[in-house]
């Protein structure tokens, strides 16, 4: 991996809930991504992962602490990250083509490239067969492969997945995670994912934050020593490999120990 690309140090996060109560979502968070690396947040539900990729993203302001990219502030949302969200964001109205070129659209990239760039990402994502579909007329997995073109399209530094495949059928889900890996190697993206399944932030993993029971604090960052620094191309490989049911089951470990703290 090469040096550190996204930073986000001592960050917290507040949120007023009127009537003068304040809800502490994470606090004094500290962490790095590598460039052209695979983050994943994990922890238990209600720990403040979304809440980290949100300010990541310029979607949320911390209370204190900074986010940066490349140096630079994160001080609102920009084309230098991109978002996938677990709900399907799609536009029902437009092609698969055309829900792809939209963000170039916006973004007055000439119709040559934006063709270009389409064909090229539906390919990677192994839509092109289904360019002049409509979004009612595919898949939940598809939708949302629709959604990581049209995001890489825009050719983000950082792309951000929240729960991007948590509401799929398993089998579609292990599919989706073995893309993931696939592009990751073809396009040296890097990647911030919040997860809270354990097997699959151990597949995609180069690196996981693991947060606390709510407010979230790190605590733990576990880099995968078992894959030796490489990913590994399919589930079933993984889960054979020496080493991975140790981490699945230090992962649960930890998440016990903080269900138990929560309650």
């Amino acid at each position: 991996m090469s040096d550190t690309l996204l930073e986000v140090r001592e960050v917290s996060k507040t949120f007023t809930l009127g009537s003068r109560k304040t809800l502490k979502a994470v606090e004094n968070v500290s962490f790095g991504v590598e460039q052209n690396s695979i983050c994943v947040l994990l922890g238990p539900s209600g720990c403040g992962k979304s809440t980290v990729l949100r300010m990541i993203a310029g979607l949320e302001t911390a209370t204190e602490g900074r986010v940066a990219l490349g140096g630079k502030a994160v001080t609102g949302p920009g084309q230098d990250r991109g978002m996938v969200f677990q709900a399907y964001t799609s536009f029902d109205w437009l092609s698969v083509r055309k829900n792809v070129e939209f963000g170039m659209k916006v973004n007055n990239i000439d119709a040559a490239k934006r063709r270009e760039r389409t064909n090229h990402f539906l390919n990677l994502v192994g839509l092109s067969k289904f360019a002049d579909a409509y979004p009612s007329q595919l898949s939940g997995g598809m939708r949302q492969r629709v959604a990581i073109a049209r995001t890489l399209a825009n050719d983000p530094e950082v792309l951000l997945m929240d729960e991007p495949f948590g509401a799929l059928d398993a089998e579609t889900r292990w599919l989706m995670q073995e893309l993931m890996i696939d592009v990751a190697e073809k396009t040296n993206t890097t990647m911030v994912i919040v997860t809270h399944d354990l097997e699959e932030a151990i597949f995609l993993a180069d690196k996981i934050i693991f947060l606390s029971s709510h407010p979230g604090r790190v605590k733990e960052e576990i880099i995968p020593a078992f894959k030796a620094g490489k990913r590994i191309a399919d589930k079933e490989h993984i889960i054979r490999m020496n080493g991975y049911s140790d981490l699945e089951e230090k992962l649960m470990r930890l998440m016990r120990e903080e269900g138990h703290r929560e309650n």
